[in-house]
């Protein structure tokens, strides 16, 4: 396993498109962090599926960061980290085994067509 990746604990102020509280799942690809909004706590342990939304690329800086969010966007605290090794991947389907604190496994997030361009869900595999 040669790439990095990190689940984050975000909690949002509720007036934010993405409010609230939920886990960024960050994947490092190249020079960017591959990234989706987890909308229930995961659980690397096989409480999956978790309805997932992609969500815009983030800097390889939230690989170690904790802490406030500029622009007062809400605070991050890390809840998992580890390395993972991609095992396939297309525009609709990332597969991929993670060798973190928590997650340990198989896992994939495919994309739901029927709940349009936002929708995914994280599953153990």
């Amino acid at each position: 396993m040669s790439n990095r990746y990190v689940i984050l604990h975000h909690l949002a102020p509720s007036g934010e498109g993405s409010g609230g509280e939920h886990w960024d799942l960050m994947l490092e690809v190249e020079e960017s962090l591959v990234t989706w909004q987890l909308l229930a706590e995961p659980n690397g342990r096989g409480a999956c599926p978790i309805v997932a939304r992609r969500i815009q690329d983030h800097r390889k800086h939230y690989l170690a960061y904790e802490g406030e969010i500029s622009g007062g966007r809400g605070v991050v605290s890390r809840f998992d980290e580890g390395r993972y090794e991609l095992l396939a991947s297309c525009e609709d389907s990332w597969r991929f085994r993670l060798g973190g604190g928590r997650f340990v496994g198989d896992f994939r997030i495919v994309r739901d067509v029927a709940g349009g361009d936002a929708a995914w869900v994280l599953e153990a595999v």
